[in-house]
C-alpha cells in the first residue's frame, strides 16, 4: 500500500449553537479560535479551535440529523494543574467529573461542554 497517514488534523464535535460553544472553548478553556468561514452546506460556519501550539484542532461543527450533541468525544486535554482548573471549570458551573488521582496516573476529571459532550483533563 502505497498510502501513508501522517497524522491528526482536526476532531469534529456536533454543537448547537456554535456562538455558545466558541464562548466555552475560547473564552473559558482558553483555547484558539484558528478557523472561522461560513459553510452552507453545513448549516453554519467551519470553526476550528485549539490550544496554543497544538497542531490538532477542534472542529465545532454544527449538529444536525446524522452528528447529535451529547457525545463522548474521547478528547483528552492537557494541563499543567488538574486540580487547580478542575476548581476552575466547577466555580463557572461546568459539569465536571470527580478529580482522579490513581498510583502511577497522572491526575484527570472529566467534564462536559455547554451541549453535554463529554472530554477529559489529563495533567
Amino acid at each position: 500500500m502505497s498510502i501513508v497517514i501522517t497524522g491528526v488534523r482536526t476532531i469534529g464535535v456536533p454543537v448547537a449553537d456554535q456562538d455558545r460553544a466558541v464562548e466555552f472553548y475560547v473564552g473559558l478553556l482558553g483555547l484558539e479560535k484558528r478557523v472561522d468561514v461560513p459553510v452552507g452546506r453545513l448549516g453554519g460556519r467551519w470553526i476550528e479551535v485549539a490550544p496554543p501550539g497544538s497542531a490538532t484542532t477542534i472542529a465545532l461543527v454544527p449538529a444536525g440529523e446524522r452528528t447529535s450533541t451529547g457525545v463522548e468525544t474521547g478528547i483528552r486535554l492537557t494541563t499543567a494543574d488538574a486540580a487547580s482548573l478542575h476548581e476552575e471549570l466547577a466555580a463557572h458551573g461546568v459539569a465536571v467529573g470527580e478529580l482522579l488521582r490513581w498510583e502511577g496516573i497522572p491526575p484527570m476529571f472529566a467534564f462536559r461542554d455547554a451541549d453535554g459532550n463529554g472530554l477529559e483533563i489529563v495533567q
